[in-house]
């Protein structure tokens, strides 16, 4: 593939990528070669190519002789990536932990003091992923980063889903939970800040189950 479009596939990819986390395209959704390229105004062949990128990062599916769509997870799916994250997350942090410097530390909790303030879904899914990456931002292990940040794409929806779901009565007990995670890393009590985070994540999983409608009116 010649340079100018690789760059420009990537550069497509990137907006795909973006519009499926930002929640403009739902899971199920097909997106159309065709009418994707009209709409960036290119040709076939760089969307062909981003097409591919997006599916090698989990967030389209390529049916052979249909198309491509935007990749769905049913219930049993979500809870064992969220199993899946419940391991890796506290060993990626354990990884940053010992890197993070007292402006670090000022800034999740400049960040968690935006998160209570906000009552916007989307702001918060925006701040919420901030604070969690600024949390691993000084890992060495740049393939198990890879693997978590593709876990962290592939629920995005239905983190989002759940978010307008659980409203105020779930907010204060994330709030907590991020609260209580800062001062461990305050305190350089990593293992804690680990316990900490692997809670965070399993009580969210534990709740998505209890909500099936989050996983309904899929088009599969």
């Amino acid at each position: 593939m010649a340079e100018g479009s690789s760059v420009a596939s990537q550069r497509i990819a990137e907006k795909l990528r973006e519009r499926i986390l930002a929640g403009g395209l739902a899971p199920g959704a097909r997106i159309i070669q065709d009418e994707l390229a009209e709409e960036l105004n290119t040709s076939r062949l760089p969307v062909r190519e981003a097409l591919r990128i997006v599916a090698s990062q989990g967030l389209i599916t390529l049916r052979a002789n249909q198309g491509a769509w935007v990749t769905t997870m049913d219930m049993r799916e979500c809870d064992l990536t969220y199993r899946i994250r419940e391991r890796l997350e506290p060993l990626l942090l354990s990884e940053s932990a010992p890197g993070l410097t007292e402006g670090d530390i000022a800034e999740l909790t400049a960040l968690q003091d935006e998160i209570e303030q906000t009552q916007n879904v989307e702001d918060f899914l925006v701040l919420d992923r901030s604070l969690h990456w600024t949390v691993y931002r000084h890992h060495n292990a740049g393939e198990l980063a890879s693997i978590v940040a593709r876990l962290w794409d592939t629920t995005q929806h239905y983190r989002r889903a759940f978010t307008r779901l659980a409203g105020e009565r779930r907010r204060w007990i994330i709030n907590a939970e991020h609260r209580l995670l800062i001062q461990a890393l305050r305190e350089h009590d990593h293992r804690s800040a680990e316990q900490v985070l692997e809670l965070h994540i399993r009580r969210t999983r534990v709740e998505l189950a209890d909500h099936p409608e989050v996983f309904a009116g899929q088009v599969v």
